[in-house]
This record gives C-alpha cells, sequence and structure tokens, in this order.
C-alpha cells in the first residue's frame, strides 16, 4: 500500500504533458530554470577568467620592471635594445637640482663615444686598454648628460629657445670641408658611420649642445663684463698687441685665454672663429663676437687678428674670454650634494682618448 501511495505522489507530482494556456507560465519557467544551470556556471568562470588575466598580467609588469631595472642599474646594459627602450621609458640615470636626467640621453652619447671608439680607432673594447677608455666615456657621457639637463633646466626658467633653423645652421656650416661642399645625404651617412647616429639623433645632440651654449652665455655676467672691458682697451688702440690686453685683464682679474693657429683650412669647423678670420686684412683686428657650433670647450668671446693668409688656409692670432659660470655653477650643485647619480661610474680615470 505504501509503494502505491508512493507511485501515486510521483505521477500528481509531474507537470502536464500537454500545453495549455492555463500551463503555458509554468512550461516556461522550468525551461528557463533548466537554462540557469547552465547560465551561471559560464558566467562564474568567466569573471574568474577576467580576475587571474589581470593578475597574471601585473604579475608580469612586476617582473618586466625589476628586469629592466636590473638590467639598466646593477648590470648597466649598455645595448641598442636597452637604448631604445629608455627611448620609450622616461626612466631617470641621475638628478641635477631637483630634475631627472634621462638615463635615454646619457645612453645615446656613450653608444656614440663607443662607435667611434670601435669603428674609426679599431679599439678592442673588451680589452684592458678597451675598458679603460669605457670607464672614461661613461663618465663623459654622464656628465655631459646632467650638464644638458641643467643647462635644458635654466632655458625653462629663463625662457631661452634653440629653433629648428639654428640646428640647421650648425649643420649648413659642417657640410663645408676641405676638398668642398658635400651633400646633405654624405653628411648624414658620415655621422652614421663615424658615430652610429641617425640624422634625428644628430639633430637632438645639437640641439642640445646649442641649448646649453645659449644658457651659458646668458647667465655669464663675468664673461660680459671682461668682454666689455676688453672692447675700451681697444678703443684706446685700435691695433694692439693681444699679448698686451690680455696682461691689462688679468692683472684685474679678468679670465681671458691667447692662442695662434697657425695655417689652418678656412673650413676649420670650429664654431666660427676661422671664418670671421678670413674676412680680414693682414694685420686687422676684428671686433668680439661668440662661437656658435654649441662646443662647451670653445664657448666664448673672441677676438681675432689676421697673420697671413693664402686661397685656401689663414693664420690667425685670438684672444678669447672663456665662459666659467655654468661650470661653477654644476660644481656648487656637486659640492652642495644635489646632483644624484643613480648609476656607479668612476669619477677618476687613468683612462687617455688616443
Amino acid at each position: 500500500m505504501k509503494k502505491l501511495s508512493l507511485k501515486k505522489r510521483k505521477q500528481a507530482e509531474q507537470p502536464p504533458s500537454r500545453i495549455t494556456n492555463e500551463t503555458v507560465a509554468e512550461h516556461r519557467e522550468q525551461i528557463l530554470a533548466g537554462g540557469r544551470k547552465f547560465k551561471y556556471p559560464h558566467q562564474y568562470e568567466r569573471h574568474k577568467l577576467v580576475f587571474n588575466a589581470i593578475i597574471i598580467i601585473l604579475v608580469t609588469l612586476v617582473l618586466l620592471s625589476i628586469i629592466i631595472w636590473w638590467q639598466l642599474y646593477p648590470a648597466q646594459n649598455t645595448s641598442t635594445f636597452f637604448y631604445r627602450v629608455t627611448r620609450i621609458l622616461p626612466v631617470p640615470v641621475a638628478s641635477v637640482d631637483g630634475a631627472p636626467v634621462r638615463y635615454s640621453d646619457y645612453l645615446m652619447s656613450l653608444s656614440g663615444s663607443q662607435h667611434y671608439l670601435e669603428q674609426s680607432e679599431r679599439l678592442n673594447l673588451n680589452s684592458e686598454d678597451g675598458k679603460r677608455q669605457i670607464e672614461f666615456i661613461k663618465r663623459q657621457a654622464l656628465d655631459g648628460a646632467i650638464a644638458d639637463t641643467y643647462a635644458a633646466k635654466i632655458a625653462d626658467e629663463k625662457n631661452i629657445k634653440v629653433t629648428d633653423e639654428q640646428v640647421d645652421q650648425v649643420i649648413d656650416a659642417s657640410l663645408n670641408t676641405v676638398s668642398g661642399r658635400i651633400s646633405q645625404d654624405i653628411y648624414d651617412d658620415s655621422t652614421f658611420s663615424t658615430l652610429g647616429y641617425t640624422s634625428d639623433e644628430y639633430r637632438q645632440i645639437i640641439k642640445r649642445a646649442l641649448v646649453r651654449q645659449e644658457v651659458m652665455y646668458s647667465i655669464d655676467t663675468k664673461a660680459d663684463t671682461t668682454k666689455k672691458a676688453a672692447e675700451a682697451i681697444l678703443k684706446e688702440n685700435p691695433v694692439p698687441s693681444f699679448a698686451d690686453i690680455a696682461k691689462r685683464l688679468q692683472d684685474k682679474g679678468y679670465a681671458v685665454q691667447l692662442g695662434s693657429t697657425g695655417l689652418v683650412p678656412k673650413s676649420n669647423h670650429d664654431g666660427g672663429v676661422t671664418q670671421q678670420a678670413a674676412k680680414l686684412q693682414k694685420n686687422q683686428v676684428s671686433s668680439f663676437f661668440r662661437s656658435e657650433d654649441g662646443n662647451s670647450e670653445r664657448n666664448g668671446y673672441y677676438i681675432v687678428q689676421l697673420v697671413d693668409s693664402n686661397d685656401k688656409q689663414v693664420n690667425y692670432n685670438y684672444l678669447r674670454v672663456p665662459l666659467t659660470e655654468f661650470d661653477k655653477q654644476l660644481k656648487s650643485l656637486a659640492v652642495n650634494k644635489k646632483i644624484q647619480e643613480f648609476i656607479s661610474v668612476q669619477k677618476d680615470t687613468n683612462a687617455i682618448r688616443r
């Protein structure tokens, strides 16, 4: 009797087989309920997959960051690949007066020097001499990147700008050689073979050098005062002895430099100094002018006196008022611990560039 009652109860619980107006809602709910058991597990799995994907991406980024950090800072990897990475990621190699020095600027300068040593001087960088040279050019590259960054900081503060036309003028002057004027394509090929720079990279380097030059002239009031003192002496004697001018200025505490070139090509690349001398008559003295090629070792105010010349060469004396304030400021920042370097580079090396 009990078994029969259970069977009857199960039969009573079964929904009617026929769908009628009265049972359509019940059948719809039954079908939807059957679908939910397939929908919800997949929905849950999809959320889990998205969560896991995010975790994997974050872990990958952390690991990649650690690898990049290790290669750039402890290992100091200077390969082309990591140079390209630093062009994309603005990671610092140092800081100067609160301004970050981009690692890519350091590697760009370093790669050019390495390329020159290997290709032009045929130096084996893995030799003992090569390793000493590498330490030397690392120091040069880092110091240069720090100086360029500090100059850019001052330029922003003083609203000093360097135009593309100024860069073009420097490049145009470089097209004049002893053998005659070369084309832009030959110049670009020469730059690439000698230093490994593309034309765009070399323009960047020239532009940074010109920014530093403009800043050096802008902040060096002492050099400007020295120039004015020399101009006053020149008014007293239009054809003076450069040695006499230098002595009188040095006696007053002004810094000046004297020099004589001997015969040099009229196309000599020295910031326009030789070109100014070539415009003079024999024994004639120029007025003061600026060196304009961005080379910080040549920057300054010049007067020149033509000694002799021929069709292709000139011989002249010069008096230079050097720019010293910018370097003094950098040294002061270093003394006051306002320059921080994030890689280990020798500050004193016995390496000698050949």
